[in-house]
């Protein structure tokens, strides 16, 4: 069984179509690619597979369970996390308190209990900050735990947003342009961390980067967009040297 299946989703915007038919399959523990040009529609499928927009037609099942039509909170709590172009952090907060934002999905306690500080709410925030400082430290963040988010160099606050995705205990990490902003010394670390995510954690990955590098160096399979529709799917090193590749994301 597939971990993401997506069958012929579509959405327009004022009736112009932002994404037509798109379809794609992603076995479990896949680091899979989807690349394009610059409004190719490959953010817009991010938006539908995590329910920021509700798609036209087409479903979406996470490993086998349909997903079509759920909210954010929903997809998330069923295996979706993702990280965004323009990293977004909780800045004021500190390092280990927005790992613990992530962490609530699986660790609640009431209102009442937070309210009153009832012997529950310790319980469950001591189990959350020894969870947190756990992922921190696969990261190399622990150090850093009591650090506003903001205070962190550029690469270290990518790596806490995923951290952060992470804490959610995803079945599949959706990552839009890890590598923007990056120079080639933190490209060339978040490819290894991203490898490492996927072994360590048992994830599937799906990711949109315009860094061919990383995109070759980590992707086992890719999906083309060009004005929001598939152009070509299949094994990366195949799909980089097929010529309407070439002429559709390199301009070539």
């Amino acid at each position: 069984m597939a971990m993401l299946e997506v069958k012929n989703i579509g959405i327009s915007f004022g009736g112009l179509k932002a994404v037509d038919n798109f379809s794609l399959t992603i076995e479990k523990g896949q680091l899979y690619g989807l690349i394009g040009p610059n409004g190719a529609g490959k953010t817009t499928v991010f938006n539908l597979l995590t329910g920021v927009y509700k798609a036209d037609h087409g479903s979406i099942f996470l490993d086998g369970k349909e997903l079509t039509g759920k909210n954010t909170i929903e997809i998330n709590q069923a295996g979706i996390a993702r990280t965004f172009q323009n990293i977004r952090l909780f800045k004021e907060l500190s390092v280990l308190d927005n790992v613990k934002v992530g962490l609530h999905n699986h660790h609640p306690y009431s209102t009442i209990e937070g309210i009153f500080r009832l012997p529950r709410y310790y319980k469950v925030e001591k189990e959350m900050n020894v969870r947190a400082m756990e992922l921190l430290k696969v990261f190399d963040l622990d150090k850093e735990c009591n650090y506003k988010a903001s205070n962190l160099p550029y690469g270290k606050q990518r790596k806490l947003e995923i951290a952060r995705a992470l804490a959610t205990d995803p079945k599949l990490l959706l990552l839009d342009e890890p590598a923007a902003g990056m120079n080639p010394n933190e490209t060339a670390e978040l490819m290894d961390t991203i490898r490492f995510v996927r072994d360590h954690f048992d994830m599937t990955v799906l990711l949109i980067e315009h860094d061919m590098k990383l995109v070759s160096g980590i992707c086992e399979k890719l999906t083309v967009l060009n004005f929001g529709q598939v152009l070509t799917q299949g094994q990366t090193s195949e799909v980089l040297n097929d010529k309407r590749v070439i002429t559709a994301y390199l301009g070539e």
